[in-house]
C-alpha cells in the first residue's frame, strides 16, 4: 500500500490552468487572429459535446491558420450536426455491450477496462466515445465497490485500464485511493493509464503523480495519445521524461484523421518525435466510426497507402500498427 497524504481541498496547479481553458469556438478562434465566424464553425453554446481546449494546447497552433492540424482536432464544426452516413453510431466499438459492471468494460482476456470519469482536458471531435452515458458510469470515491467486485471476480485478468473520459482528469488524492485499491487484488500486475493529458495538459504530470506511479507495486504502462508532431514540443517532453523516470513504460495511439495526419511524412515526423521523447508508437486506429465525426475517416485502401510508404521510410520499431477496432473481436484488427 502506498502511503499518502495528499490534499482534497486545495486545487492543484493543473487544475488551476485547465479551469482558463478556452470553452467558446468564437474565443478561441479570435485568440488565433481567425475570424469569429468562421464559416462551417458550429458556434451553439448548447452543443451537447462543447468545445474544450487547454491553453498549452491553443499556444501550439499556428497562428492566422484555419487549417492547423491541431485547431482541427478540437473545433466544434456544423458538419457534427449533419444525419450522420451508414455505419456510424453512438457506440461504435461495443462499449455498452462489453460492460460487466457499471464502468467496468471486459472485452478481451486477461485486461478490462474501469471508465474513471467522463471529464477531459480536451474534447476532440472525433472523439469515440462522444456519446458515452458516463452519468450511469461514474464512481464517487467511496462507490467504487460494485466495479472492483467485478474485476476481482474475473479470474483471467492481470491488467487494469483506466479509461474515461481521462483519468489523469482525476484530482490525485482520488487517484490514489483507486490504486489503494486495486493493488489489493493480487492477480493484478499492472496498472496501465490510457490518457491524452500529458499531451494537451503537461503540467498534469506533477510531482504528486510522478510518487504515485513510482511506489505502486503494479507495473504502470502510460499510453498516450498524440496525432501529430506540433504537440510534441518541449513542454511535453519533460512531462513525458517525468513518466519514464517514475518507471512508467511509455506508449502511443494515434488516430488517422483526414486534413491532420493522412500522410505518410507527417506520420514519419510524429514516430520520430515520439521515440526521441521516450515513447513506442504503438497503435494508428483507423477512425472509430462515431455520429458526428464521419468528416474525418481516411478510406481504408488510402490508410493502407500511407502505411506502406511508413514501413518504407522508418525502421520497423518506429511504425506503428495500423488497426481498427471491431465491437465483439477477441483483440484490436490489423487492416493489413
Amino acid at each position: 500500500m502506498i502511503a499518502r497524504t495528499l490534499s482534497r481541498l486545495q486545487p492543484e496547479g493543473w487544475q488551476r490552468e485547465l479551469a482558463e481553458g478556452y470553452r467558446l469556438p468564437s474565443e478561441l478562434l479570435a485568440a488565433l487572429g481567425l475570424d469569429p465566424d468562421l464559416p462551417g464553425v458550429d458556434l451553439n453554446p448548447g452543443n451537447p459535446f462543447p468545445q474544450r481546449v487547454p491553453l498549452s494546447y491553443v499556444r501550439r497552433m499556428r497562428h492566422g491558420d484555419p487549417g492547423d492540424p491541431l485547431l482541427r482536432q478540437v473545433l466544434p464544426l456544423l458538419a457534427e450536426r449533419e444525419s450522420p452516413p451508414a455505419g456510424y453510431v453512438r457506440d461504435p466499438v461495443g462499449d455498452l455491450a462489453s460492460e460487466r459492471a457499471p464502468g467496468v468494460l471486459h472485452k478481451y482476456h486477461g485486461r478490462a477496462l474501469l471508465i474513471t470519469t467522463g471529464a477531459c482536458a480536451v474534447h476532440c471531435r472525433y472523439c469515440f466515445r462522444r456519446h458515452y452515458p458516463y452519468g450511469d458510469a461514474m464512481h464517487a470515491e467511496d462507490e467504487w465497490q460494485e466495479a472492483l467486485e467485478a474485476i476481482a471476480g474475473a479470474e483471467d485478468l492481470t491488467e487494469v485500464i483506466l479509461s474515461g473520459g481521462d483519468p489523469l482528469s482525476l484530482a490525485n488524492h482520488r487517484l490514489a485511493a483507486l490504486i489503494d485499491r486495486l493493488e489489493m487484488l493480487p492477480r493484478l500486475r499492472r496498472l496501465r493509464l490510457h490518457t491524452r493529458l500529458p499531451v494537451v495538459l503537461p503540467s498534469r504530470v506533477d510531482e504528486a503523480l510522478t510518487g504515485l506511479l513510482a511506489n505502486t507495486r503494479l507495473k504502470p504502462v502510460v499510453v498516450i495519445h498524440a496525432n501529430h508532431p506540433a504537440e510534441i514540443d518541449d513542454e511535453v517532453r519533460r512531462a513525458l521524461a517525468r513518466l519514464a523516470a517514475a518507471g512508467a513504460t511509455l506508449l502511443n495511439q494515434s488516430v488517422l484523421l483526414r486534413g491532420v495526419n493522412d500522410d505518410a511524412g507527417v506520420l514519419a515526423e510524429l514516430s520520430e518525435a515520439l521515440f526521441d521523447a521516450g515513447v513506442t508508437p504503438y497503435y494508428l486506429h483507423l477512425l472509430d466510426r462515431v455520429a458526428g465525426a464521419a468528416h474525418f475517416e481516411v478510406e481504408p485502401e488510402k490508410a493502407k497507402e500511407i502505411h506502406r510508404s511508413l514501413r518504407g521510410v522508418l525502421p520497423g520499431y518506429l511504425v506503428p500498427r495500423l488497426v481498427r477496432e471491431e465491437p465483439g473481436a477477441d483483440a484490436k484488427t490489423p487492416v493489413l
